[in-house]
């Protein structure tokens, strides 16, 4: 229980940098009038599968972490996701579960800003990281999907919270 219990005060610390960022190059915005996410970069570098899941996941949180801010006119919120790490999780840890190792994912990525012309109004630079214990258990076939659809979600919170409101 105690690796647990460290996993996630990891976790937790981990995902407070990824949101340490301030979105400065990002005007304060009401309403976006659309979200879309694309994993070119990711498809270009070969990550196939992957990346469309992770496109589908991100999708879906940013439209569940934005629910009240969409619609309507206004510009386009884009996330262009540029790197994506999901570490081989080993597992365990050290004596208490203090110590052993932490593998780490890593998503990063930058939200745009983009108006009705194709104009980038703005832009905000993201890189988020959870512990790969996040998945559950590593035996289950789905652990590899939660683990997408894990940082997935801790990325898009991490950005409504982040983008300054008018």
């Amino acid at each position: 229980m105690a690796s647990r219990s460290w996993s996630r005060l990891a976790g937790l610390l981990l995902c407070a940098c990824a949101g340490a960022a301030a979105a400065e190059d990002f005007p304060p915005t009401a309403q976006f009038s659309d979200v879309r996410v694309d994993v070119r970069p990711l498809l270009d570098k070969g990550a196939g599968l992957q990346a469309e899941a992770l496109a589908a996941d991100l999708t879906e949180a940013l439209r569940k972490s934005f629910a009240g801010r969409i619609g309507g006119r206004g510009p386009r919120l884009v996330v262009v996701v540029s790197g994506l790490s999901l570490r081989p999780y080993v597992g365990g840890g050290g004596r208490l579960g203090i110590g052993g190792n932490v593998q780490t994912d890593y998503l990063e990525g930058e939200a745009l800003l983009v108006g009705g012309n194709g104009q980038v109004l703005g832009r905000h630079p993201q890189m988020t990281a959870t512990p790969a214990s996040y998945g559950g258990a590593w035996y289950d076939p789905q652990f590899e999907a939660r683990r997408l659809a894990a940082i997935a979600d801790i990325y898009a919170q991490w950005l409504a919270r982040d983008l300054p409101r008018d």
